[in-house]
């Protein structure tokens, strides 16, 4: 599903340049749950937002479902996001506007899908998560964990094939934090490929692999031996 080839970033300004990352090669099969970890700093978010198609590479190949990325124009790339890949952030990026419902629905109206079918669409993420019951009520009513179901749910209504998740339990508690790795383990089991940033190693024990990253390079990469219960 992706395949990265010498992918470097550099970031510049009038003084000085950064290169947050270094010649960065590995590939993601689909179905796979890869966690990303290192010390902050080390480029885990600036390869979570390329491979995510919200940054481009300074330099190096980047393959999105056999899909050379470098190639395409913005709105090709807007295109191949909005239709393939869902986003799960730290601080959760809802909208306290809309209600929990409305939150979840944008994607799709973003996509343009009919009203019937996006009110099915929704209504299965909703059940999905165990939060039907919460459907009318805002973001700043709920807890941090409710929070992070809702971004789940918005993130996995358009049935994307890649889930991106940057630390998606930094802010909860650890009861609320292994609730939600349960979550996104099913939905691994259930053939998402999920692409996963964390400082915490309770939590990369979810995944099936782990790429180690330091000074922007792939220091080290290992499977995680997983119990199947």
């Amino acid at each position: 599903m992706i395949k990265t080839i010498s992918l470097s970033k550099v970031f510049k300004n009038k003084e000085l340049q950064t290169r947050a990352l270094n010649e960065v090669s590995f590939e993601v099969d689909k179905g796979d749950f890869v966690a990303v970890m290192g010390p902050s700093g080390c480029g885990k978010t600036t390869l979570l937002n390329i491979l995510g198609l919200l940054d481009n590479a300074s330099s190096g190949k980047y393959f999105f479902m056999d899909k050379e990325i470098s190639k395409m124009s913005e709105k090709q790339k807007a295109f191949i996001r909005k239709n393939n890949i869902g986003f799960i952030f730290q601080n959760f990026n809802l909208i306290d506007e809309l209600s929990v419902y409305e939150n979840i629905e944008l994607p799709l109206v973003y996509l343009g899908v009919g009203s019937k079918e996006r009110k099915q669409k929704v209504m299965m993420a909703l059940d999905l998560l165990q939060i039907a019951n919460r459907a009318a009520l805002f973001p700043s009513n709920l807890s941090g964990g409710q929070q992070q179901k809702i971004a789940i749910a918005r993130a996995i209504v358009t049935n994307p094939n890649l889930i991106l998740a940057d630390e998606p339990t930094g802010n909860l508690d650890s009861n609320s934090g292994t609730e939600i790795m349960n979550t996104l383990e099913n939905l691994n089991r259930e053939g998402t490929t999920i692409i996963m940033v964390t400082h915490s190693h309770s939590d990369a024990d979810y995944s099936r692999r782990i790429i180690r990253l330091f000074d922007g390079k792939i220091i080290h990469e290992n499977f995680v031996k997983r119990l199947i219960i």
